[in-house]
C-alpha cells in the first residue's frame, strides 16, 4: 500500500513537489492543499482526507497552522530551511545574474543560517540586508512589511535583487517588478524531508500497534460500571482479578479511545474509578506499566481520575485533562452540511470520523466498522455502499478470507476528517 501525504504549500510548490519529484517516488501518493498566503494554510486542515502524514511547505504554514493540527495523530513535519537552500540559492544568483551576495535582500526564517554560512565559506562580503521572519511571530508577522523591506532596498539602489523564501511576497514584488527569486527548496532535501514523513508514518502505525494494558479499579464498588461496553470501547479483552479488572489492547485503540465523548463522560458520570494505563513492547510490560499508572491515578482518593505510563517510564495525567476536554468541544467544520451531502444523520457521521480517526491505517472493512459501532454487518454494508455512491468512500482492494466466500472489499473514505 502507497503512503500518501498531504502536501501543504504555495501553488508553485506544490506543482514541483508533485511535477518534478513524485513521479520518482512511486510509493508514495503527494495530495497537493494549496494556500495564497503562509498564514492562511490552517484553513486548509479541515479539507484534508484521510492520510498517513501532513507535510508543510516550510516553517511558516506549519506555525500558523499548529492549533489547527495540535491534535491530529498523524505525523506533522515541515520542510526546513538550511544553509544549503541559502547557498544553492546564492549561486545561483551569482552565476545567472553576476550579483555578489552583498547585493542581495534576503529574508529567511533564521538570520543564524546566514552566520553559519559565511563562517563555513570564509565570505569577505556576506550577505548585509537580511530580514527575520522568527522574530516576527507569532504577533507582528505581515507579508506587506517583508514586501516592503525589499522594495525599498532596491529602489534606494542599496540591493539589485531580492531573494525571498515567502511565495507570496515573491508574487508581490513581480506585481511591482522588482527583480526577484524564491529560495530554491534543493531536491536532495525536499527528497530526505519526504522520506522522513513516510518514516515517521510508519513509526506511527508501529506504535499505534504497541501493546497496551488498562488496569481499573473501583473503589466503590455499588457502582455499575459497563466493564464490558468499556473492554469494546478500547477494542480490547476485559480480566476480572481479585480486586482489579485488566483490558488488553494496543496502543492506537487506547489513544482513540482518550479522544472520545465516551471517555471524558465516563468521569462525569460519577463513577468511583481509577484507571493506570500502560504500554510496552510485552503485555507483561504494558501490565506492570498499567500498574503502575494505576498507583498514581489511586493517590487521587477523592477523585476519579486515569494516568498512562508508556515504555519509555514517561508518566501523562490525570485524564480527562482539561486540554483534552476543550479538544473533544471541537466539532467537525461544517459536519451537518456535510451530512446532507452525504446524506447520513450527524450522529452516523461523527462516529464514522471517530471511527477512521482511531485507526492506524486508512483502509478498512466493512466487518471492522460494524464492530467499532456495534451494528450488524449487513448496516455496515449498506452504509458503505451509500458513501461509494456518493463518493465519499472508494472501494481500493479485496481481502481474502480463510473461509469459502466472495472476498471482502477494502475501503478508504475520500472526505475531510480532520
Amino acid at each position: 500500500m502507497k503512503t500518501k501525504i498531504a502536501l501543504i504549500g504555495s501553488k508553485d510548490f506544490t506543482h514541483h513537489v508533485v511535477t518534478a519529484i513524485a513521479p520518482d517516488l512511486p510509493t508514495i501518493d503527494m495530495i497537493p492543499y494549496i494556500y495564497t498566503e503562509p498564514t492562511e494554510a490552517s484553513k486548509l486542515l479541515p479539507s484534508i482526507t484521510p492520510c498517513d502524514a501532513l507535510l508543510f511547505s516550510g516553517a511558516l504554514p506549519y506555525f500558523f497552522s499548529k492549533e489547527a493540527w495540535s491534535s491530529i495523530t498523524i505525523p506533522v513535519l515541515y520542510l526546513e530551511q538550511d544553509e544549503t537552500a541559502l547557498v544553492t540559492s546564492l549561486l545561483y544568483i551569482l552565476h545567472h545574474h553576476g550579483i555578489q551576495p552583498q547585493r542581495v535582500s534576503i529574508d529567511l526564517m533564521d538570520t543564524s543560517i546566514i552566520d553559519h554560512a559565511a563562517s563555513d565559506l570564509h565570505l569577505k562580503n556576506p550577505p548585509r540586508h537580511v530580514m527575520d521572519c522568527k522574530e516576527r511571530l507569532p504577533h507582528h508577522f505581515d507579508i506587506r512589511e517583508f514586501t516592503e523591506f525589499h522594495r525599498h532596498l532596491y529602489e534606494s539602489g542599496e540591493t539589485k535583487l531580492a531573494l525571498t523564501s515567502i511565495h507570496a511576497v515573491y508574487d508581490q514584488l513581480i506585481q511591482l517588478d522588482i527583480p526577484c527569486i524564491r529560495m530554491i527548496d534543493p531536491t536532495k532535501s525536499l527528497i530526505r524531508t519526504i522520506h522522513e514523513a513516510v518514516s515517521q508514518a510508519e513509526l506511527s502505525k508501529r506504535k499505534a500497534a504497541t501493546i497496551a494494558a488498562a488496569t481499573i479499579s473501583l473503589y466503590d464498588e455499588r457502582n455499575n460500571l459497563p466493564l464490558e461496553s468499556l473492554a469494546r470501547l478500547m477494542k480490547g479483552n476485559l480480566q476480572s482479578e481479585e480486586d482489579s479488572y485488566i483490558i488488553y489492547s494496543n496502543r492506537g485503540s487506547i489513544e482513540a479511545f482518550l479522544g472520545t465523548d465516551e471517555f471524558t463522560t465516563l468521569f462525569e458520570r460519577g463513577y468511583s474509578i481509577h484507571i493506570g494505563f500502560g504500554y510496552g513492547d510485552t503485555a507483561q510490560q504494558a501490565r506492570a506499566n498499567a500498574e503502575a499508572a494505576l498507583s498514581f491515578a489511586e493517590q487521587n482518593k477523592a477523585e476519579s481520575c486515569a494516568f498512562i505510563l508508556n515504555e519509555e517510564k514517561e508518566l501523562s495525567g490525570p485524564y480527562p485533562a482539561q486540554t483534552r476536554k476543550q479538544r473533544l468541544k471541537n466539532n467537525h467544520p461544517n459536519s451537518l452540511s456535510l451530512a446532507k451531502q452525504l446524506k447520513m444523520s450527524p450522529a452516523n457521521l461523527s462516529k464514522l470520523i471517530q471511527f477512521q480517526q482511531s485507526r492506524s491505517s486508512r483502509e478498512f472493512t466493512a466487518a471492522e466498522l460494524s464492530d467499532y459501532l456495534q451494528i450488524t454487518r449487513r448496516s455496515s454494508e449498506r452504509m458503505l455502499k451509500k458513501l461509494v455512491d456518493n463518493g465519499a468512500a472508494k472501494i481500493t482492494g479485496e481481502e481474502m478470507t480463510y473461509s469459502q466466500g466472495r472476498p471482502r472489499s477494502i475501503y478508504e473514505l475520500t472526505f475531510p476528517i480532520y
